[in-house]
């Protein structure tokens, strides 16, 4: 049985439990991650840690193990982008194909409020789920690095 937990800015983990999210997606978003400096931003920004409209964080267990994590931040454009970005989402490789990554795309789904964007590669196995949920591929996405 996989539990949940959310934690927000009234809900925050412990030191302990934020540096074992960090590190969980770190080690378990594989080539689909980012380096990990970039996802303890997102975590803080989540948990309003540092100036942000925060989001939320949802940690899946399994017998003290965790073996699924989500991130999603809110972006305050309400209207003309969607109100959330689901920044990371990660399963415990041993777990894949046994829902773990569904059940926490339903639950972040829920406790949304508003429109939610992704970002997906093309090649991610990840992007069948997405469409299975409702997800569109709706513009092409274009970066201008600096």
């Amino acid at each position: 049985m996989v539990e949940t937990k959310v934690y927000t800015s009234f809900l925050k983990p412990d030191n302990y439990q934020r540096e074992s999210i960090v590190d969980f997606l770190h080690t378990h978003l594989e080539e689909y991650g980012d380096e990990r400096q970039d996802i303890d931003k997102a975590v803080a920004y989540a948990l309003k840690e540092r100036a942000s409209l925060g989001g939320f964080i949802i940690k899946a267990k399994k017998a003290d193990e965790i073996v699924g994590v989500v991130v999603v931040n809110r972006t305050g454009m309400e209207g003309y982008i969607p109100e959330n970005i689901l920044v990371y989402i990660a399963s415990h490789k041993r777990c894949r194909g046994q829902g773990v990554g569904k059940q926490l795309m339903q639950e972040a789904i829920e406790l949304s409020q508003g429109d939610i964007a992704l970002h997906v590669e093309p090649d991610n196995p990840a992007k069948f789920l997405y469409e299975k949920l409702g997800f569109e591929n709706k513009y092409f996405e274009m970066r201008f690095k600096k």
